[in-house]
């Protein structure tokens, strides 16, 4: 077996160039997501039957679907059902952060209900209305005690961005395809972008280390 790394450097500047777009990607759609799934959780807690309802048939439908059936759904039928022709990264974005809100919704809700009972009591005794006694005190707790899971739907996420080279995002994946395709070696192109994404994993784990191991401190 012999290697030929040397015939794809001219192309990795070129492959590099979709790094932005992973990023991009993966950022925006962990951003929304968790926005929307910590939405979903206050639905799943709070006492209308209908919010209630609406958040568990949402996180049924989302986690019991393929992720790239809900992708494609709204990529090829948002044109069709709308008359709008949706960008590829936007489509992504959409259907990433929908998927990603029904797990982190679940992650959040198990957040809150962690948080020991007597911390709302005493808020409610004191007369402090419930939408800064869950900003101010339950949610700062409910997201120490969550860090760690978030942190792995985040690597999840990134890991998971591959899949929108399959409607033509031209992300790391993407790129190393048609680097592929031009130079018909398939096995240098994509060692080098798995590699690429392994480093990137692993720096967003140290990050996510430090910034656990500061909150610690702060107890």
């Amino acid at each position: 077996m012999s290697l030929q790394f040397g015939q794809i450097a001219p192309s990795i500047p070129f492959i590099l160039g979709g790094l932005w777009v992973t990023l991009q990607f993966t950022l925006l759609s962990a951003f929304f997501g968790f926005l929307w799934g910590a939405v979903l959780s206050l639905f799943k807690i709070s006492n209308i039957t209908i919010l209630k309802w609406f958040a568990i048939a949402y996180t049924s439908v989302f986690r019991g679907t393929p992720l790239i059936l809900q992708l494609a759904i709204i990529y090829f039928a948002t044109p069709q059902l709308t008359g709008y022709d949706i960008p590829a990264l936007q489509a992504g974005v959409i259907a990433f952060a929908l998927n990603s809100a029904a797990y982190i919704s679940e992650t959040i809700r198990a957040g809150i209900l962690a948080v020991d009972k007597g911390q709302r009591e005493a808020a409610m005794s004191l007369g402090i209305p419930y939408r800064p006694m869950m900003k101010d005190i339950i949610m700062p707790q409910a997201f120490k005690n969550i860090l760690p899971a978030l942190v792995n739907e985040c690597i999840a996420l990134l890991k998971e961005s591959a899949l929108v080279s399959t409607i033509g995002v031209a992300d790391l994946l993407r790129r190393a395809n048609i680097v592929s395709a031009q130079s018909f070696l398939y096995f240098e192109p994509l060692l080098f972008v798995g590699l690429v994404y392994y480093l990137m994993v692993m720096s967003l784990t140290w990050a996510a280390r430090v910034l656990e191991r500061r909150m610690r401190v702060s107890d």
